[in-house]
């Protein structure tokens, strides 16, 4: 991206886009039920929450009845169905991992198998976006924590503890290519998830290659094992690969959420917050709903001028329902330079619109 003269000024940026993250599925209900949504009815009354906080965009994982993540599609498409009537102007965005909380006791936190992720691009209603992982990876995601963002939670138990510790994401390109088809086929936007630059060039190349034709819409995640830290050197380095018409949403866990929002939100970036990243105040006096770090983000965000983006103008930042016709076409609008032309020596330029 380009950081011209101005760029920190809100007048030339584009409205916050708020993403909430607020169903959490590595925890138990116990772990925080002030603000663990369990009852269908409680699920979809906290999206309500949610975009009435300020948020228009909505992470979906879906709980059963006794409170474990759900990994049934029939109960995505019941959440799914009770959200379209009650927040029709969100943003639907549901978390391509399905739920990677264990399913017993003792049990590996694990992701479901390609076939079974496949069916998300099957889902009815379908949701406006899919969040897609790209190259296999580990997702220890207690590396980075402190001992005191799990005490007294489930991720302090012994099994649990390993059981996230030892997480694997599965991305492969076989995978990524067939997933992105299907998503697309299916008039499903792929929010692309980026744990680093690895990923994100592996994308430029589905992209250069024509797999992928659509807009480039992405969180980079920096939560630390396996994927990238959350720190301004990282950052800066995926700052300056990301083309200026993509659309970036920044990502961390615990109390690194904020801190990484606030440079998001300074740069014209856009924020993701909620239960699933972070539980805890910054001085950690007590746990944080994620209505109240929704609440937080657009105080912060209106003290800098910085506007929050309403559930339409959302929807027209992320593109949301727009595909691309050509690899030429796809190039051009999200700002990369064209492809090589064989034995093409010059400098590329910027592809014609």
């Amino acid at each position: 991206m380009n950081f011209l003269d101005g760029s920190l000024i809100p007048e030339y940026q584009d409205k916050l886009v708020i993403t909430a993250a607020p169903y959490g599925p590595e925890w138990v209900p116990s772990d925080f039920p002030e603000d663990i949504p369990v009852s269908m009815k409680a699920q979809v009354q906290k999206a309500v929450d949610c975009y009435n906080a300020g948020a228009t965009v909505l992470h979906v994982h879906v709980r059963e009845e006794d409170g474990k993540g759900s990994k049934r599609l029939s109960k995505f498409n019941e959440l799914l169905a009770g959200l379209r009537a009650a927040v029709p102007k969100m943003v639907l965005q549901v978390g391509g991992s399905i739920s990677f909380a264990p399913e017993s006791d003792g049990a590996a936190a694990k992701w479901l198998s390609d076939d079974t992720r496949h069916m998300l691009a099957e889902l009815s209603p379908k949701p406006d976006q899919v969040t897609v992982t790209v190259n296999t990876t580990q997702m220890n995601i207690l590396e980075q924590m402190e001992e005191a963002d799990i005490a007294g939670t489930s991720l302090a138990e012994k099994a649990n503890r390993e059981a996230y510790r030892e997480m694997i994401v599965p991305a492969n390109p076989g995978w990524v290519e067939e997933h992105v088809k299907r998503l697309t086929a299916a008039g499903i936007q792929s929010a692309f998830q980026f744990y680093n630059i690895n990923s994100f060039e592996t994308v430029e190349r589905l992209i250069r290659r024509g797999v992928y034709k659509g807009p480039l819409v992405m969180n980079w995640v920096a939560i630390g094992g396996g994927m990238d830290a959350p720190n301004i050197y990282n950052l800066a380095n995926f700052l300056r690969a990301t083309p200026d018409n993509a659309v970036l949403t920044l990502e961390s866990s615990m109390r690194n959420v904020l801190p990484v929002n606030m440079m998001a939100i300074a740069m014209g970036l856009h924020v993701r917050c909620g239960i699933e990243d972070n539980l805890w105040r910054q001085d950690r006096s007590s746990k944080m709903t994620t209505v109240e770090q929704i609440g937080q983000i657009v105080r912060i965000s209106h003290e800098v001028g910085r506007e929050i983006a309403s559930g339409p103008e959302a929807r027209k930042i992320c593109k949301i329902g727009e595909f691309y016709s050509s690899v030429d076409e796809t190039l051009a609008k999200i700002g990369f330079a064209p492809n090589r032309k064989p034995m093409q020596r010059a400098a590329l330029g910027q592809a014609a619109e």
